[in-house]
């Protein structure tokens, strides 16, 4: 028996940074929102043993439980698609907070070039730089349209950093905080990056560098570097994340309901209009429908893109027409550097998610890329994030795998090895997309959301050229034994990788190109909205969660206008 419960103004499919900044906005505007997370309630308190390694960083003690809901996995449509059975690639979230529990905290603005990227790119290089198959659109907005909202999540999230950038957009405010502490292996790669004239700066952290109030009189705590940020909650509350910002801000208003253990398996839909949406209660299996006079989906880009595919709302993508938008445009990363074995130590050990100093002259179109066989890049780091020992064994190249000298180089490079890193942009690629599987399910009955998707020759070739650059940075700061990045064959999803996916629920400026309008607002039904990563048109060379908190804002503000008066946004 299902069990229909009162109306709501709003209800907001997932908890974590989208569906926590939704919650605060609508709920202090005076809507009522109910928040429907699947998984547990959690925060500082639940992570005062967090340190233990083997628990959250190899076993995934806070992740998504696979045995309930995954994704099945296939590099092209002529191959069977197999379910993703152990977390490996990317690390999906659960619980409040989603992922951004779990994330290392870096928070960039995507660059100008990023928005406008098709109408840039075919400007400075003609419009046959890249294949036809290589599905290439502009966002529905523009840097500078965005850039209150960038102003709006940094000062919620209390982001610390520095304008150094040259290549970045234009900013109204400073960063809200300063950067973070300059530690000697930062000192270095930025002398080498000056000599080699490029213009590094400190990453942008949502590891708060000092003790913070945000305009929501919500206090986030000063980092301790302990190197505990990455697959752990932070126990010192100085990470920011949903459950220490806006949800706390959300439920001070009263008008907020927060329910855990709330899987939502439908969206309702009556005539051109949703009416709510139908969840299991995971304890207890009871079955519930939500009514609702707006859905918001703030869930994770597969959840988000699975739910409107179940629901049949939207024309599924497919590759072999061109036609239908929703699943078109998946992107991921991908992760060119170079590491370095040196002979003088450092403390390795210790640092934050987001301690690092970074570079953007091989980001976007920062450099000329007339004579190269791609575009975009991505911005090259180095970030002292705390290695840690059972994750962590460095050996230079032609060291046994096992045994003696194995272990007696993994200790001697513990303190005297480090990477310097890259986030390589994903174009998106026609033959690159999601879908639902037509033989796998997940606990509920639902079948699972199917990935089809394979590294382009875009991407071997960015991923080339942007190694030999970190390799030069490497080189400059004087490592003793430089390792470039193999070069990169087919996706394999079963190594860590990132957690940056993207696309599948595309922003637009026209129906015909994606599934929400430049609100988040569904195309084809009013009082719908889902805002995601999904709704990025590609991949930038950056972190997703500050564009994304952005697009959350701009979310909020659509969804309290549209229960003013209704209609279409746009």
């Amino acid at each position: 028996m299902v069990t229909t419960l009162p109306s709501v103004d709003v209800v907001t499919v997932g908890v974590g940074w989208t569906g926590g900044i939704v919650a605060a906005e609508c709920s202090k505007a005076g809507l009522k929102v109910v928040g429907l997370e699947r998984g547990q309630k959690r925060g500082t308190e639940d992570y005062l043993n967090v340190h233990d390694e083997y628990r959250y960083a190899i076993r995934y003690d806070i992740m998504q439980n696979l045995s309930k809901e995954t994704v099945s996995f296939r590099n092209n449509s002529k191959m069977r698609a197999l379910p993703m059975r152990q977390l490996g690639s990317f690390l999906l979230g659960e619980g409040l907070g989603g992922s951004g529990t779990h994330w290392n905290g870096m928070s960039y603005r995507f660059l100008p070039y990023d928005f406008q990227i098709k109408t840039l790119t075919d400007e400075r290089y003609g419009p046959n730089k890249l294949d036809p198959d290589y599905l290439l659109q502009d966002w529905a907005l523009t840097y500078d349209q965005l850039e209150p909202y960038f102003d709006k999540f940094e000062k919620t999230a209390g982001i610390s950093g520095e304008d150094k950038n040259p290549f970045a957009g234009k900013r109204a405010n400073p960063f809200p905080t300063p950067p973070m502490k300059m530690t000697p292996m930062l000192e270095q790669f930025e002398k080498a990056a000056k000599n080699l004239k490029l213009s590094p700066y400190m990453v942008p952290s949502a590891n708060v560098s000092e003790v913070y109030k945000n305009p929501d009189g919500e206090t986030i705590n000063a980092c301790q570097y302990c190197g505990f940020c990455e697959r752990f909650g932070c126990e010192y509350g100085a990470k920011s994340s949903a459950e220490i910002t806006v949800v706390p801000t959300a439920l001070k208003t009263g008008n907020f309901d927060l329910r855990f253990n709330s899987n939502v398996v439908e969206i309702l839909k009556q005539g051109n209009k949703v009416t709510g949406v139908k969840y299991i209660d995971t304890i207890s299996g009871e079955e519930f429908i939500q009514p609702a006079n707006v859905v918001v989906l703030t869930s994770y880009v597969f959840n988000n893109a699975k739910l409107l595919m179940i629901s049949n709302i939207g024309q599924p993508y497919d590759p072999t027409t061109g036609k239908g938008t929703l699943g078109r445009n998946y992107c991921y990363q991908i992760l060119p550097g170079a590491a370095g074995f040196f002979d003088e130590q450092y403390n390795t050990f210790m640092g934050a998610g987001s301690l690092g100093m970074t570079v953007d002259d091989y980001n976007g179109d920062n450099f000329d890329h007339s004579e190269l066989d791609f575009i975009h890049g991505g911005n090259i780091a180095l970030t002292q994030t705390g290695t840690r020992p059972i994750g962590s064994n460095p050996t230079p190249p032609d060291t046994p795998t096992w045994g003696p000298e194995f272990k007696k180089q993994s200790i001697h490079y513990y303190t005297r090895s480090f990477g310097i890193g890259a986030q390589g942009a994903s174009m998106p690629h026609k033959e690159n997309y999601m879908s639902l599987d037509t033989v796998y399910k997940d606990a509920y009955g639902l079948p699972l959301m199917q990935l089809t998707y394979n590294f382009t020759d875009q991407d071997r070739a960015l991923h080339k050229f942007i190694s030999a650059r970190a390799a030069d940075i490497m080189k400059e700061m004087g490592a003793k034994t430089i390792v470039p990045s193999a070069e990169i064959t087919d996706y394999n999803i079963v190594p860590y990788q990132t957690t940056h996916n993207t696309g599948g629920t595309v922003m637009s400026s026209t129906p015909e190109n994606g599934v929400v309008n430049n609100y988040l607002q569904h195309w084809d039904v009013e009082n719908l909205f889902a805002v995601s990563a999904g709704n990025f048109a590609h991949n930038s060379g950056y972190n997703p969660t500050g564009t994304l908190g952005a697009l959350a804002y701009r979310c909020a503000e659509g969804i309290i206008n549209y229960s003013k008066s209704g209609g279409s946004l746009v």
